[in-house]
């Protein structure tokens, strides 16, 4: 199991985040999927590690950008 977290910046309310859940969920291998929109913070949970440029495309098609 691995457990990833990354930062999401440009969301601003709770249909922020479901674009984003939804479009991450959506990657290859992501089993589940956390949003805090507070924070920024997007945990993603998959059985093997995935390809962090794969989640920042995903962001990026629901309208937002991972943190550097």
């Amino acid at each position: 199991m691995s457990t990833t977290t990354y930062t999401v910046v440009g969301m601003t309310c709770g249909h922020c985040v479901g674009s984003v859940k939804e479009e991450v969920g959506q990657v290859s291998g992501v089993g589940s999927v956390e949003v805090d929109l507070q924070s920024g913070r997007l945990t993603v949970t998959s059985e093997q590690p995935v390809d962090e440029a794969l989640i920042a495309a995903a962001v990026d098609e629901a309208g937002y950008e991972l943190k550097a």
